[in-house]
């Protein structure tokens, strides 16, 4: 029969792989099944499972193949390399506390006050390269969005304006009603797997969302510690 050894490798990957398909069945939301490998490929939207996709499918197979080889509760016939279990434990960890949403957001995040003057965003924007602005009304609450398309659009239109002075020019100057972008307030204790639903249920309903705003607490009355947009997601670094 098998050493000790053997046995304990063998249940430390099955401890390890029933922890990430328990976190699994916690993050992928509207799945049918609770399968491993459903969760897996329904997860995908999570940069996160995309990202350990194949090495997921790899484990659920190596998984199936022990315990059909199983000869009773506490014997194995296959044992899985060492290097193999530290890497899936390692997974187990990362699958069970993902990164926070503000740990990936873009930060600190650079917001004006209706008030204050445009030349102070174009300032910004040649310092930082940032393209959206949460805009706050003068009771300090979150009003709008303002985008460095729209700034374009605004500069474009009073080119010719030799009277214009961006000195004088008021960020409310360049709200406009007929426009609504999508924004979302979320705590700064939200995950990034959270975030990602948002995003995915906007796009499930063919809305676009333009960003994920963090606060403190999630209120549109606190200023932002960060901002995540679809772009951000896309650039997450998962390291092993």
């Amino acid at each position: 029969m098998g050493t000790n050894t053997e046995i304990r490798q063998s249940e430390r990957f099955e401890t390890a792989f029933n922890r990430i398909h328990k976190a699994l069945m916690k993050t992928v939301k509207h799945a049918k099944t609770d399968k491993f490998t459903d969760l897996v490929y329904k997860g995908k939207n999570h940069a996160f499972i995309r990202y350990y996709e194949k090495d997921l499918f790899q484990f659920a197979k190596l998984r199936n193949a022990l315990v059909h080889e199983k000869i009773d509760q506490d014997y194995y016939i296959a044992e899985p390399h060492l290097d193999i279990i530290e890497k899936i434990e390692r997974m187990a960890e990362e699958f069970e506390k993902p990164e926070s949403a503000l740990s990936v957001s873009t930060k600190p995040v650079d917001y004006f006050h209706e008030e204050d003057r445009l030349a102070d965003v174009l300032a910004v924007i040649k310092k930082h390269s940032h393209t959206r602005f949460p805009i706050y009304n003068k009771n300090g609450e979150y009003a709008w969005l303002l985008t460095s398309a729209e700034i374009v659009k605004y500069l474009a239109e009073h080119f010719d304006d030799e009277k214009m002075n961006l000195n004088k020019v008021k960020v409310k100057e360049l709200f406009n009603e007929r426009l609504n972008h999508n924004i979302v307030f979320v705590s700064q204790d939200c995950g990034i797997f959270e975030v990602e639903d948002i995003f995915e249920e906007y796009q499930s309903k063919n809305k676009k969302i333009e960003g994920v705003i963090i606060t403190k607490t999630g209120s549109q009355k606190e200023t932002p510690n960060g901002i995540l947009t679809s772009w951000d997601l896309l650039e997450v670094e998962i390291s092993e």
